[in-house]
């Protein structure tokens, strides 16, 4: 099947074609390091390519933007960090996958939903609170990478969970993207073989997408890292935050 096979057989008309190229291009800018953006992607391409079936179509594409984050900010990692939170993930994502595999896509939609504003809700909580507490306990790091496991199984929606435990531990702008790129790397590859045979959302058809893709993803991605450079954070979080909770609450009420 050639590319333009490929893309006559998803049969999407020119806003679809452009708004899952937006959302690619959104998502290589997001990982270089403009965090924030992973629900207005996700809640993007389900609307375009259905809740279950764009999880399988943006997982190779994260893995190729983590494999360009690792590089780029491979000087920043911490290891220390990223071996607290990865064994829980990794069961979060076990759990994830026989959750989503055992559930109708009208549930796995509303799933999404529903962790798309939870998730939101406790973004904006931590943005507003207060306090100069680090929560720096096992429990607490546990529970955030058991739920950044699940969620990022069920619907790519991992980034929001780490976000918070990465501010509440005061990470640094470089050792945030860093740390994140690394964890991200790990989770997201060890996630490939669930989707290839249990789930069945990555196929020939979806990774000959991901190739007409890539390009797209490659300029997102130093674009990014062009604006990461220069653009304060505090404004743009909170619309980030805003954009989101409204995507999440469209999708939760969308037939």
């Amino acid at each position: 099947m050639n590319y333009f096979e490929i893309i006559e057989s998803y049969q999407l008309s020119t806003l679809e074609w452009g708004a899952a190229l937006t959302a690619i291009f959104v998502l290589g800018v997001g990982k270089a390091g403009l965090k924030g953006l992973g629900v207005v992607i996700v809640v993007t391409l389900a609307f375009v390519f259905g809740e279950k079936a764009s999880t399988g179509i943006l997982l190779p594409l994260l893995v190729t933007a983590d494999i360009m984050a690792v590089i780029y900010y491979k000087r920043y990692v911490r290891w220390n960090i990223v071996f607290k939170l990865l064994p829980w993930m990794l069961i979060g994502v076990v759990i994830g996958t026989w959750v989503g595999n055992d559930i109708s896509e009208f549930v796995f939609k509303k799933m999404m939903a529903i962790i798309i504003v939870v998730v939101i809700g406790i973004m904006m909580f931590f943005e507003k609170r207060k306090t100069t507490i680090v929560p720096t306990n096992k429990i607490f790091a546990s529970s955030m990478g058991l739920l950044a496991g699940f969620t990022t199984m069920i619907g790519n929606l991992a980034g929001p969970i780490s976000n918070i435990y990465f501010l509440a531990i005061r990470f640094p702008k470089n050792e945030f993207i860093g740390t994140a790129a690394w964890l991200f790397f790990i989770v997201n590859v060890f996630k490939l073989p669930f989707h290839f045979y249990v789930w069945e959302t990555i196929t020939f058809k979806s990774l000959g997408l991901n190739l007409i893709f890539i390009p797209i993803l490659i300029i997102g991605f130093f674009v990014g890292v062009k604006l990461v450079e220069k653009i304060s954070n505090t404004n743009y979080r909170k619309f980030i935050l805003a954009v989101t909770a409204i995507g999440g609450l469209i999708l939760l009420f969308r037939q």
